[in-house]
């Protein structure tokens, strides 16, 4: 990291960050070429081991390429501001909380880690309610869950 000033050295704060953004873009390459694809997403911390869920169709190009190379990498960020802080025109900077990081990425096929993946990613966008979903709806979606294997943080906030 090129600005060690604005590294984040604790795994609390950078958990926090996960748990306050909205979007998570996952990067995937297909015959050498990238592939970043934008995604609502939900995550675990547990015992130190950082797990991303995601949900998708059940078919689609993201699939295929998870099929052929589960290496994958993801960035997820928030808190976007755009500050003016000198006197000059071309004085501005924006303020940013970042994190990034790489795994493995699979699809859940276990009919119990679909519906524990899809609630983790739900407890994201909605805290305070436990949701259930039927069979039906479960068949008609994939869940994929992005094993990290490590990840950092930066910030710049004034």
């Amino acid at each position: 990291m090129r600005r060690k000033d604005r590294e984040i050295k604790s795994k609390a704060e950078i958990i926090e960050i996960i748990g306050k953004c909205q979007v998570c873009r996952i990067g995937l390459s297909e015959d050498n070429l990238p592939y970043i694809v934008p995604m609502n997403y939900g995550y675990e911390y547990i015992e130190d081991k950082l797990t991303l869920y995601f949900h998708c169709a059940k078919e689609g190009r993201k699939l295929d390429i998870i099929a052929k190379n589960p290496l994958a990498c993801f960035e997820i960020d928030c808190s976007h501001k755009f500050i003016k802080i000198g006197d000059e025109d071309w004085d501005y900077s924006m303020e940013y909380e970042s994190v990034m990081g790489n795994g493995v990425i699979s699809l859940c096929n276990e009919p119990e880690e679909k519906l524990h993946g899809v609630k983790v990613l739900m407890k994201q966008y909605i805290k305070d309610k436990d949701f259930d979903f039927p069979n039906h709806i479960m068949e008609s979606v994939a869940i994929l869950k992005l094993e990290v294997a490590e990840f950092s943080g930066k910030r710049h906030l004034r």
